[in-house]
């Protein structure tokens, strides 16, 4: 079975390279004062960091802890990227500090979602039936 280089997962390499990432980012986050103003008093939650295999990139998902403004908090994530970027370079031990791009992260309200379609009573009725 062959299976194209589209088709594979993160390698070991990958996965270990967006933990030490995501643990360190989550780190920096929670102590660092950041100076733009839409982080200030918010705690943002770093769910998972995909990276490139090149570990040259690092896709960084990420929320506000307790909803709040997400568009606004992701996009100052983007804006400090390359001061984020400079303190992950001190943290981590790696050859290449990756770029950093942050993204919504959409897990827990598409959990919410299915949730709530679970306990619609047609869905449990359908589901007590089978």
């Amino acid at each position: 079975m062959n299976r194209s280089s589209s088709q594979k997962g993160p390698s070991q390499r990958q996965l270990r390279a967006g933990e030490l990432i995501r643990h360190a980012l989550a780190e920096i986050l929670q102590r660092e004062q950041l100076r733009e103003p839409a982080l200030a008093g918010v705690s943002v939650t770093v769910s998972e960091v995909r990276v490139s295999p090149d570990l040259k990139q690092a896709k960084v998902f990420a929320s506000p802890l307790g909803g709040g403004d997400e568009a606004g908090v992701i996009a100052a994530l983007n804006r400090t990227s390359a001061y984020l970027r400079g303190l992950l370079g001190k943290k981590i031990d790696m050859k290449f500090t990756p770029a950093l791009k942050f993204f919504a992260d959409e897990t827990f309200a598409e959990a919410e979602k299915i949730d709530r379609l679970l306990a619609r009573s047609d869905v449990a009725r359908d589901l007590d039936s089978e």
